[in-house]
């Protein structure tokens, strides 16, 4: 755990916390800070010891070599199922009801008990099915 809260830190997790809801890399968080005087590397660094800590999640995304992070240190994000539109890069929480009714189903039809908090699913949102039709 990170004993110490430096100003870069406080800054990078106030930035997360207000984008919770997007799947970031570590090169457009240093971007989006660099008017705060942040270095590329306290972002890595800080985005490597906040998901050790379980604060953020690392996801890949395919076709991509890249890491993305989300912040997942807050009430709504805690046993979770995310649901990630990969027509506009929105995470989503999918409702309660429905997440804790697939995760019954999956572990007595399939014997698999999943892992909620590092369960995303991927697919199109409404408002993106809309644009396309």
């Amino acid at each position: 755990m990170n004993k110490y809260m430096t100003r870069q830190r406080k800054i990078l997790l106030s930035f997360l916390s207000k984008h919770a809801d997007m799947q970031l890399s570590a090169r457009q968080i240093s971007e989006a800070l660099s008017e705060e005087n942040i270095s590329v590397s306290a972002v890595y660094r800080n985005l490597a010891a906040l998901s050790d800590e379980g604060k953020v999640r690392k996801i890949t995304k395919s076709k991509s070599r890249e890491i993305f992070f989300q912040y997942t240190d807050n009430e709504a994000c805690r046993d979770c199922l995310h649901l990630y539109c990969k027509s506009c890069g929105r995470t989503y929480h999918m409702d309660t009801g429905e997440a804790d009714m697939l995760a019954y189903n999956l572990a007595k039809n399939e014997g698999f008990a999943i892992d909620k908090t590092a369960t995303v699913l991927y697919g199109t949102c409404e408002e993106c099915q809309h644009k396309t039709k």
